[in-house]
Formats: C-alpha cells, sequence, structure tokens
C-alpha cells in the first residue's frame, strides 16, 4: 500500500479503542454518518450545475473508499464492473446484450465471494469487504443494461415496447446513453455505496436534473435568496436515523445473549422444544436487527440529499420519502404471512429480482402474447438470488426452504383463511383475531427456524440446528403438500370448503353507500383488519385468476401488461383512509348531531362523496384492461 497521510485512520482506531468496535464496523459506521454532512452541502449546489454535482458524488465516494476504508483493490473491481457494463451497453446491440451483462458480473461477483470465503481465515480484520458493494452494484448495473435495452426498443418498436413491458420497466427506460461523468455518478453514489440501497439509473438522473421535484409547491422549496428545487428532508432523515439507533442499541443488547454457539451447544441440544422453538426465533431476529440499523441509516442519508423524495400530495400538504425504502422492521415483524414479510424486506432486491430477472425469463403464450408463469423461471429466479448472495451452502439451504413456504403459505390462505373469513369479506368469524394470532405465531417461528442456515452459513451446522429443533417446517411443509397435493388433495379442499364462510348478501348491509364491484364502503374499516384482506377481497372481486403455487416475486398479476404494484396501492389505501378519519375527527369535534348545521353538514356530504370516488378510483387500479 502506498504511504501517505490519512487523517481518517487516526480517527478510526480512536473511535475503535474508545467503543470496542472492531475497525469494519467502525469504516462502515464513519462513511453512512459522514453522508449527512455531504448531502447537506450537496443540496446548496447550483440545482442546474448537473457536472458540479457528478463530480462532488465521485469526489465523496473517493473519500471513503481511499481515505476511510482504504481498498485500493475495491475501488478497481468496482471501476472495473462499471466500465465493463457501461461499454457493453454502448457497442454491443445483440438481444442477448443484459443476459451477458448480468451473466458476466455474477460470475464476477461469485469470484470474489469465493475468493473471500478461502481467505477469511487470513483476511486482514481491519478492511472492509468489498463484496457486499459489489453485490449492490450488480443490480444496480444488470438493472441498467435492461433499462437500456428497453430504452432501444422504444425507440424501434412502439407496439412491441408497449405490449411487453409493465408500467415499473417502462418508467425506468434510458432512451440515450448517458456521458461516462454521470454514469459513474450513479455507480459511486456515496450514500448507498456500501450498503445500498440499490435504485435505477432514471430515478438518479431525475434527481440530478431535480425532475424528480417539479411537483414540489413554489412554498415548499427551501431557500431565502434562491429557491432550490429539492425541498428540506432533515426531520424525516431523523426519524429514520434514530430509528437506526434503536435497532443497533438493540442488537448490541441481545448479541451477548442470544448466540449461534450457544444454538450449537450441548446444552442446547437438552432444552425443550418450546425452547429450542422460542430461542432460534430470537436469534433470527437478532441477526436481522443489524440490517435493520445499516439499511434505516443509509435510507436517511439518501432523503437528507433529496433521492428518497417520492411525491407531494397536495391534498395532505405532505410530502412522501420512501423511494428507496429497503426495511420496513414493524412491517416484517407483525407479518401475518410469508408474504408480508418479504414485502417487507430488502425491498429493492425484490423488484430487481422481479423485473429484471423472473419477468425477463418467462416465455409469452403465442396466441395472447401475455407472459406464462413457470417452475423454469422460478428456479432461474431463486438460483440467481442465492448465487448473489454468495457460494455459502446456507444460502441455498434457506432460499430452497422459503420456496416451499410460500407455496404451503398460499396453500393454508386458500384453503383454511375462508374459514374465518369470506371471500369478499362481508362476513367475518368472531373467530377471525384467533386465526391471525396463530398465523403470525406460525409465521414468526418458521421465519427463525428457515433463515438459521442464512446465519451459520455452514451445511453441518446447519442441519444440526435443524435437526435439534426435529426438521419440524421441513416436516410440516411435506405433510401439507402431500395432504393437498396427493390422492386425497382434492377430497380434503371439497371438505374444508362446507366450513367456508359464504358472503353475505347485498340487502343484508343496510343503509350503506354503494361503490363499484359491490364492496361496501362502510365495512373496509370494520371488517378487514389489515390492508392485505382488503387486497385480497378486491381481487377477487374483480374475479381474476389465483395465483400460481410460485414465490412471491411471480404473483400472475405481475404478468398483466399494466402491473399494479400492491405495495404502492396500499400505501395509497392507508393516506386515503387516515386523511378521511382525520377530516372527520376534526370537523365534528364536540359537536352533538342538533348542532351540526347545513352547510357543515353539506360539507360532510360532500366529503363522503370525494372519499367515494377515491376509493372508486382505487378499485379502478386492480381492474384489468
Amino acid at each position: 500500500m502506498v504511504a501517505y497521510y490519512n487523517p481518517f485512520r487516526t480517527l478510526v482506531h480512536s473511535i475503535c479503542d474508545s467503543s470496542g468496535l472492531d475497525a469494519t464496523s467502525v469504516k462502515t459506521l464513519l462513511c453512512l454518518f459522514l453522508s449527512f454532512p455531504i448531502s447537506a452541502i450537496f443540496k446548496r449546489l447550483p440545482d442546474t450545475r448537473y457536472r458540479l454535482k457528478n463530480f462532488y458524488i465521485i469526489i465523496a465516494s473517493s473519500v471513503y473508499i481511499f481515505f476511510i476504508i482504504e481498498n485500493f483493490e475495491g475501488f478497481f473491481v468496482l471501476l472495473g464492473n462499471a466500465l465493463f457494463t457501461y461499454f457493453l451497453t454502448r457497442y454491443y446491440k445483440s438481444r442477448f446484450m443484459p443476459w451477458v451483462n448480468l451473466i458476466v458480473l455474477m460470475l464476477l461477483l461469485c469470484l470474489n465471494h469465493i475468493r473471500a470465503q478461502l481467505s477469511a481465515v487470513e483476511a486482514d480484520p481491519d478492511e472492509v469487504d468489498f463484496t457486499g458493494a459489489q453485490m449492490v452494484l450488480v443490480m444496480k448495473l444488470s438493472s441498467f443494461a435492461w433499462s437500456y435495452w428497453d430504452g432501444q426498443l422504444y425507440k424501434k418498436d412502439k407496439e412491441k415496447f408497449d405490449k411487453h413491458l409493465n408500467v415499473y420497466q417502462k418508467s425506468r427506460i434510458i432512451v440515450d446513453h448517458p456521458r461516462l461523468l454521470s454514469y459513474l455518478g450513479y455507480v459511486f453514489f456515496y450514500a448507498s455505496l456500501l450498503t445500498g440501497p440499490s435504485f435505477d439509473y432514471a430515478d438518479y438522473q431525475k434527481f440530478i436534473l431535480t425532475d424528480l421535484f417539479d411537483d414540489v409547491p413554489e412554498s415548499k422549496k427551501p431557500g431565502r435568496r434562491r429557491k432550490r428545487k429539492i425541498p428540506k428532508s432533515g426531520r424525516v432523515a431523523l426519524k429514520k436515523v434514530l430509528a437506526g439507533f434503536f435497532w443497533v442499541g438493540l442488537f448490541v443488547w441481545l448479541t451477548p445473549l442470544i448466540t449461534i454457539d450457544y444454538s450449537l451447544s450441548e446444552e442446547f441440544s437438552m432444552k425443550p422444544f418450546i425452547y429450542k422453538l422460542l430461542f432460534i426465533w430470537l436469534l433470527g431476529l437478532t441477526e436481522r436487527l443489524k440490517y435493520y440499523a445499516v439499511w434505516l441509516i443509509s435510507e436517511g442519508a439518501c432523503i437528507v440529499v433529496g433521492l428518497g423524495y417520492n411525491g407531494y400530495d397536495s391534498n395532505k400538504d405532505k410530502m412522501y420519502w420512501n423511494r428507496v425504502q429497503n426495511i420496513d422492521p414493524i412491517r416484517f415483524e407483525t407479518g401475518q404471512n410469508v408474504h408480508d414479510c418479504l414485502e417487507a424486506w430488502n425491498m429493492n432486491t425484490n423488484k430487481w429480482l422481479k423485473n429484471f430477472i423472473y419477468l425477463r425469463t418467462c416465455t409469452r403464450d403465442p396466441k395472447t402474447g401475455k407472459l406464462k408463469a413457470g417452475i423454469i423461471p422460478t428456479l432461474i429466479t431463486f438460483a440467481t438470488s442465492a448465487f448473489w448472495h454468495g457460494t455459502m451452502p446456507g444460502y441455498y439451504l434457506t432460499f430452497i426452504l422459503g420456496a416451499f413456504l410460500q407455496s404451503v403459505g398460499k396453500i393454508y390462505r386458500r384453503n383454511f383463511r375462508p374459514i374465518f373469513i369470506s371471500k369478499n369479506g362481508s362476513n367475518v368469524s368472531p373467530h377471525k383475531k384467533l386465526y391471525d394470532l396463530v398465523c403470525w405465531v406460525v409465521t414468526q417461528l418458521a421465519f427463525g427456524y428457515a433463515v438459521q442456515p442464512f446465519c451459520i452459513l455452514e451445511l453441518k451446522k446447519s442441519l444440526l440446528v435443524w435437526r435439534e429443533n426435529y426438521f419440524w417446517v421441513h416436516v410440516g411443509c411435506a405433510t401439507t403438500l402431500f395432504a393437498f397435493n396427493g390422492p386425497f388433495g382434492k377430497s380434503l379442499s371439497k371438505f374444508l370448503q362446507k366450513y367456508h364462510l359464504p358472503d353475505k348478501q347485498i340487502e343484508e348491509i343496510e343503509e350503506k353507500p354503494e361503490i363499484p364491484i359491490s364492496i361496501k364502503l362502510a365495512t373496509l374499516k370494520d371488517q378487514f383488519d389489515s390492508t392485505t384482506d382488503l387486497l385480497e377481497v378486491l381481487k377477487n372481486a374483480n374475479n381474476k385468476q389465483p395465483t400460481a403455487e410460485l414465490p412471491e416475486f411471480d404473483n400472475q398479476e405481475e404478468l398483466k401488461d399494466n402491473v399494479i404494484e400492491f405495495s404502492a396501492i396500499e400505501n395509497d389505501f392507508n393516506k386515503l383512509s387516515k386523511e378521511f378519519e382525520e377530516w372527520t375527527a376534526q370537523s365534528m369535534k364536540g359537536k352533538q348531531p342538533g348542532e351540526i348545521t347545513d352547510e357543515e353538514m353539506a360539507q360532510f356530504k360532500n366529503a363522503i362523496t370525494n372519499f367515494e370516488h377515491d376509493l372508486s378510483d382505487f378499485v379502478k387500479k386492480l381492474q384489468p384492461n
């Protein structure tokens, strides 16, 4: 290594000595927290000085790499990957270009995974492993190649473009190949360099050009003498950072108490089964905490700089900052099924797998041109996900079991859920809360079991932990699949259908305003415990085909030309419902029925009508073209 003066080296050693943290953790955290003041300066650069912005971003990342992380080899690995994709997309015009790009990037990543694995014993404990940054870069570069290919399709064949791409893919196209400076700014964006989140080049370009903030009203633009387009976001970012600190504190507290070594000990093997279940659930939770902390702090840095901005709601006078959100800890920990949990975990990776791996490997019906689900695209996507994470056996054990968990979860929801709530949600069993509780407990315990190999990584030790828990999830999955897909599957399903709750007739619900597809407005708040329930009812009401027994990234709704992002719909519904409740509470506060004036009553009726119209628009999103 070339000798040079480095003031950050002394700072890192000082923090290590005072905190007891290892140098790798200190360097990573230092880069994350330096992103906040760096972002504060970036926001004050002139809006139209695009080259200056890109230079600033690259310089900031250079400081991270050369002075804090001090990993020159890692820099050249990232730069080499980036330049390969840049020149391949620019000069290689074959339809195989995106696949060649992905395969080469994955092989380069695999080589570094193997290298890190073989040199783990001799590795310098103070050196930051750059494979994590390379994993993030693989997502960015592969999506860049596909987006540029889609942009060329847009210019050559507009009809095919409209027919073959979904809404998400269309919104990410790159029509003109970017200049190298702008491209390197995207590649080396400092706030997400080491830990993510990943994002698409189209979002980065809108951010640099400030087109991302076109809907910000003039009154919300900061600056006294010169109004700048990037709005203030300090409070929102602070909440993310504080949440990150909370999860860090919990991680520091639980780590010495809940350890992998204990789960492999002879003492653990002597404990009762219930104790083992709860312990590995806590072990899985403890391992997740570090991801919660890092991803939330990194998201906060992206929010400060403005990249997290996701639109302005004029009705609520509110800005949304979830464009690059990668984790929702509360939603994950309270998830009642595998789908809800996975939708809240590593969100940007899920989008990448769905839009740039799975949907790109699906075949098309020769008659209709529609994408068809199949086992091959599913296997390719799972293999890509596991291969992307690394070469250790633990990754593959977890992902294979995860696929079965999703399939089994769908079977239970299809056969047992209607016993507690009817298809359109109009008939709810008094035992629905108990059903929800059981689903939450089983889902969380199953996740605790499934992720152990992901944490342990080694094959023998992973199987040992599963054996100590009697392979209960494997047994449950195998039993369920045999029961419902075996020789008695149809008979069992018909037997359970006898106990499914029937939908109530429309006449049974009195004095409720009508809305499209025969769903009552007043039942929404009373009958649905979660937005997942509502979405399921809406999909059934629209007579859509049930999803195939495949992972959630191949949800059949995603195979339609006009794809509906259900996470966005969930946000829309929650915002719409909360807005109506807030208006009602404020308008009727402290008033008795006789004290309400005709004018106030007219306003109230008008609000209900507007709410009804908004809900109608919401429902129309789910209706096929």
